[in-house]
């Protein structure tokens, strides 16, 4: 990938660099802001990435400074006006460690009843889309750093440098996020397991005033 140049740089091939990292960025891309816009965001990245390669110099990971160039690009997208969340297929729950104490989860549906197969088709989608609305909810700070973390599976010290504030910043940003998703989990879904021992939730129902 690299041909030493001089002492401190590195040349890098940039044909070599779409091949390794497009369909991890583009999966970055799609799990921020969903897939309707992954695509184009992406090839701009890898504009930015080309245009920008031959400036650097090895001060960071090529991996983390590639996902500060795709963040960067996609929070720019983000705060635009006009822009929409897109719900996301893919969830953060599904790879957070969401401890079961602080999501009650019983083995029946609040009202004692067996969930049918059919019934329980219906309801894993109301998960799914309720799971989702709560994830997209969440503050663009918050977001990001859960993604990158439990998603993308960067370090601490990876997301500090991507972000470009202090590691003791980016663990207080990870517990506030968690702490505000399960908080969020809690008051707005009740889980609980179907006939086929899978997790499912319904949308809590506004308590009458």
């Amino acid at each position: 990938m690299m041909n030493s140049e001089n002492e401190g740089s590195c040349r890098y091939n940039f044909d070599e660099i779409y091949e390794t990292y497009w369909s991890r960025i583009h999966r970055y891309v799609e799990r921020m802001i969903g897939s309707h816009e992954a695509e184009d965001l992406t090839q701009e990245i890898f504009i930015k990435v080309g245009n920008t390669v031959e400036s650097f110099r090895n001060e960071a990971q090529l991996s983390t400074w590639i996902y500060k160039i795709a963040t960067n690009t996609v929070i720019d997208r983000m705060r635009k006006s006009g822009y929409k969340q897109e719900t996301n297929k893919t969830t953060l729950l599904n790879n957070m460690n969401i401890e079961n104490d602080k999501v009650e989860i019983s083995k029946t549906s609040g009202l004692g009843r067996k969930v049918s197969a059919v019934e329980g088709q219906v309801i894993n989608k109301e998960m799914n889309s309720c799971i989702r609305g709560i994830v997209d909810s969440l503050p663009e700070k918050y977001r990001t750093v859960l993604v990158l973390n439990e998603m993308e599976g960067l370090k601490n010290r990876e997301i500090a440098e991507v972000l470009g504030i202090t590691l003791e910043a980016v663990k207080i940003r990870i517990h506030r996020a968690k702490a505000y998703l399960k908080n969020e989990l809690v008051n707005q879904c009740d889980f609980y397991w179907d006939e086929r021992n899978e997790m499912a939730c319904d949308r809590k129902k506004p308590k009458n005033i």
